[in-house]
């Protein structure tokens, strides 16, 4: 991918952190209002460099922002913070900055709740909506497996070990994958990062405490209710483990507008350029502003 499909910026939020984003600008004539893009717990920018360039293909302006203690962002000395509604916050912050009253919301695991969150205090500011393999009630067994995924964090001797260690983490979600060594080694390049000369996971590992503890993550039901003028789409892998049929289908009773489409043989959570979730985007985005 050539840099010169975007810009790096950074930001300072209203606690004093800079923030790293990405700015593609719309290929083309403009077809409609700017993207946001938001990542999942312990991913960055990084996580969107293939779907971007593709929306920005449409002729949409694309963001995508790393949350505090990711990528290039700073982390925060004060670990309490590591919360969606705080990143959330942020990201309405960066809208302002930017200058924009309106955009579309795509959001992947945390990055679902996090659009949640600003549904819930401004939904005016979300024109329309993708939220990826996440919904109001979120399974266990799904919680769970992050949790041991995040539980070691030592650094990986070269980026051999990172791709075998990503692998050995995620190939549940991805299991058309197994030996498909160039995949795995993008993933590890999208979630771990060379730094004084070792390559180490690509987050502060404080951002765990948002999901430490062996109860499960509460039900936002009453986050859900704002999405009713929102046009959105839920896309859930498969194979999920986080995202359960069972909760598209209530999201599904409380919106019966909401469009919903499934990507086969992938877990938590499809990067969305799998062809039927990209299919989907594309004119899901065709159909609003």
């Amino acid at each position: 991918m050539s840099d010169a499909m975007f810009t790096d910026h950074f930001f300072t939020n209203s606690d004093g952190l800079k923030l790293h984003y990405r700015d593609y600008p719309a290929v083309g004539e403009t077809t409609g209002l700017p993207v946001l893009c938001l990542h999942g717990l312990t991913r960055n920018v990084k996580d969107f460099e293939d779907l971007a360039p593709k929306i920005a293909g449409l002729g949409r302006r694309v963001i995508v922002a790393s949350q505090r203690g990711r990528g290039r962002s700073d982390a925060d000395p004060q670990t309490e913070r590591y919360m969606p509604p705080v990143y959330a916050a942020d990201m309405i912050g960066l809208l302002d900055e930017l200058g924009l009253e309106r955009v579309v919301f795509i959001g992947t695991s945390m990055g679902g709740l996090m659009t949640m969150m600003v549904a819930g205090t401004q939904p005016q500011r979300i024109a329309a909506a993708v939220i990826n393999d996440i919904g109001p009630s979120i399974s266990k067994p799904g919680l769970d497996r992050i949790k041991q995924n995040t539980s070691s964090r030592e650094p990986a001797a070269d980026w051999s070990e990172a791709a075998s260690r990503t692998r050995d983490g995620n190939l549940a979600a991805f299991p058309l994958m197994d030996h498909d060594e160039d995949f795995w080694l993008d993933f590890a390049r999208k979630t771990w990062i060379e730094k004084d000369g070792q390559v180490v996971l690509d987050y502060d590992g404080n951002i765990i405490s948002m999901i430490d503890g062996d109860e499960p993550l509460p039900d936002i039901w009453e986050f859900w209710e704002p999405f009713g003028p929102i046009p959105t789409l839920s896309v859930r892998g498969g194979v999920s483990d986080l995202l359960s049929p069972e909760t598209v289908a209530e999201m599904k009773r409380r919106k019966p507008d909401l469009d919903t489409v499934e990507v086969p043989d992938v877990g938590h959570a499809p990067f969305m350029t799998e062809p039927e979730a990209w299919t989907a985007i594309k004119a899901f985005l065709g159909r609003v502003d």
